[in-house]
């Protein structure tokens, strides 16, 4: 665990039951894009708020009503969230061309996070930088969203860690 965190470039996990409201997320700054995650169905399950910072762009994520367990979420190139299986999001963020994973020796995509753990009550946070690249060329003419997937990810295999598939989605609007 200590290695994954390490690797995250400054990662910090955080599992807990602080309301949506509650999650410090600078929100209203300039620079700033929220995702309001949801199921396929429609159930609202979180947010991923992106704010642009000196150095990158921090992401806070903050999720409800999932199954307990590791579970894989990244920033992905397509601000498309189309149920059932939200695939019309794209693939992982990856303006560098890297592949998937920190413990791959030629990754990691920008838009790879660590696992977010869920709790037994369901809930979930995440803080993390992602160092290489800006809001602009993140919500390019395109957009972009956030993915939780159903299962956790490996950090190595290319393309998605085998994370699964995705269970909620949303797409990244300015604040």
């Amino acid at each position: 665990m200590i290695r994954i965190m390490m690797a995250a470039a400054g990662a910090v996990l955080v599992a807990g039951c602080q309301t949506m409201g509650g999650a410090s997320t600078d929100a209203g700054s300039a620079g700033s894009a929220t995702a309001m995650l949801r199921k396929a169905d429609g159930t609202q399950v979180g947010r991923a708020v992106a704010t642009e910072v000196n150095g990158g762009i921090r992401i806070s994520l903050d999720v409800m009503g999932m199954p307990a367990g590791p579970h894989g979420a990244h920033v992905h190139t397509t601000g498309r969230c189309d149920g059932p299986d939200f695939t019309t999001a794209g693939g992982h963020w990856n303006p560098t061309n890297m592949q998937h994973g920190t413990m791959n020796p030629a990754g990691p995509h920008a838009g790879d996070f660590p696992n977010v753990q869920i709790g037994a009550n369901g809930r979930g946070q995440l803080q993390m930088m992602l160092p290489a690249g800006t809001m602009a060329g993140m919500l390019d003419g395109d957009g972009a969203a956030f993915v939780v997937h159903a299962g956790p990810d490996d950090y190595r295999t290319d393309p998605a860690g085998n994370s699964g598939g995705r269970v909620a989605c949303g797409v990244f609007e300015r604040t």
